[in-house]
């Protein structure tokens, strides 16, 4: 069994900052790549940021700059440090997570998303 596990999100004003966390656990042989996602509402679910084992890193353009993606292997977490938000980047945010329950044995997990909400 593996769970993944968000927190973090909020209500802040625009201009303000959170700090998101998406902690693996479980059964866990290795841990891939890790992604954020988030869904505002009426939209498709969009990719944020993301970082392999290898640490290579991409954003999405409209977080450039604002956003930072890390990991800690030894914590199986990986975190999204948010700042200059904006109201559109109101939504729910979502860990995704890529790993090995056993060697080679790949397999995709979902957080069950936390809620961001920026005020103008």
């Amino acid at each position: 069994q593996v769970q993944v596990v968000e927190s973090g999100g909020g209500l802040v004003q625009g201009g303000g900052s959170l700090r998101l966390s998406c902690a693996a656990s479980g059964s866990i042989f290795s841990i891939n790549a890790m992604y954020w996602y988030r869904q505002a509402p009426g939209k498709q679910r969009e990719l944020v940021a993301g970082v392999t084992s290898g640490g290579s890193i991409n954003y999405a353009d409209s977080v450039k700059g604002r956003f930072t993606i890390s990991r800690d292997n030894a914590k199986n977490t990986v975190y999204l440090q948010m700042n200059s938000l904006k109201p559109e980047d109101t939504a729910v945010y979502y860990c995704n997570v890529y790993l090995e329950y056993r060697r080679d044995y790949e397999h995709s997990y979902w957080g069950q998303g936390t809620q961001v909400t920026v005020s103008s």
